[in-house]
């Protein structure tokens, strides 16, 4: 198979792909079409089929695996293969490893440095309660270390949120190091939490979409209730202690427009609301130069930074 990042304009390809998304629309002349989004580990890729009804064209389903037969178009600056064949494909013809982008990063040794950084917090409270979460729920540290951090945007991929997560730790370690006003002990304890909600509010590969949960309540929601119930597992947890700690999980999207119920009070809440930003940040615009084959020095306007990026030297 080809996979997606090395497509073209002008190619046909045939090969198998997951199918992400499936959905029938109608044109403005009433004539009833399919947008289809494919996947693989390298990306998604917008498709169409135009005429469902015609021969070649067999039945499939949203997040089969199926193999397609087009060719690559661009429309609005970025690539859509039209869909002229299509049948489900049959276990045993494709590798699913092949179908879900994946952490560049090794997740084993991400969570053993995650490790590292929970026996750091010495506050014997905020060290249980990680300990009962990143640790002894077996059932959240698979979920933790196969989830994404996000449905698009950055860390859209299978250990995404293990690797954002440490990210963000690591940044906080350093903020807590550098200004002596920052508790460390709650700051790392919040970096490592904050974001836990994100293993309810989307569902495992290879949906990776919102839960019902998720759309109600969202992460944030979500990791509050979660700390505050590890909380109260845990024998005379101060109850000033847990609400500084949910505080800091409240508030780290930073403003009210961004989906945090609390704008940050406390400088813990504001070092983990810098953070957070950073990461996600610098991870957005390392995955826009890298889906960027063109090698121009400029990409164009994006409308996530409101700017006209453009490529360093150093990044050719």
């Amino acid at each position: 198979m080809r996979f997606i990042s090395e497509l073209r304009e002008g190619d046909r390809i045939s090969g198998i792909y997951l199918c992400k998304q499936k959905q029938s629309a109608v044109t403005k002349n009433g004539k009833p079409y399919e947008n289809i989004t494919l996947q693989d580990k390298t990306g998604l890729l917008d498709g169409k089929i135009w005429d469902p009804n015609s021969i070649g064209i067999e039945d499939f389903e949203a997040l089969d695996y199926i193999d397609v037969m087009g060719d690559v178009s661009t429309f609005a600056g970025a690539l859509q293969i039209n869909i002229k064949r299509v049948r489900r494909a049959r276990e045993g013809e494709y590798d699913p490893a092949d179908y879900l982008p994946v952490s560049s990063r090794d997740r084993e040794e991400m969570y053993r440095e995650l490790l590292g950084l929970m026996d750091s917090v010495t506050n014997p409270f905020l060290h249980t309660l990680l300990q009962k979460l990143f640790v002894e729920d077996s059932g959240f540290v698979a979920a933790f270390k196969a989830h994404s951090a996000a449905k698009t945007v950055h860390h859209g991929f299978v250990g995404g949120l293990l690797e954002h997560t440490l990210s963000v730790t690591r940044l906080c370690e350093y903020m807590a190091g550098a200004y002596p006003v920052l508790n460390r002990n709650l700051l790392i304890s919040a970096a490592l939490l904050h974001d836990v909600g994100k293993t309810r509010e989307l569902a495992a590969f290879p949906v990776n979409d919102y839960t019902d949960e998720g759309q109600l309540l969202g992460h944030i929601i979500i990791g509050a209730q979660m700390v505050h119930d590890l909380a109260g597992r845990i024998p005379d947890f101060p109850r000033n202690l847990e609400n500084q700690l949910v505080h800091c999980i409240l508030a780290h999207h930073g403003e009210l427009e961004y989906g945090s119920p609390k704008k940050p009070a406390l400088a813990e809440a504001v070092a983990l609301n810098l953070a957070d930003n950073t990461d996600a940040r610098m991870e957005t615009l390392t995955e826009i130069f890298a889906a960027d084959k063109s090698k121009k020095d400029w990409l164009g306007y994006n409308r996530l930074f409101e700017s006209n990026l453009r490529r360093t030297e150093e990044d050719r």
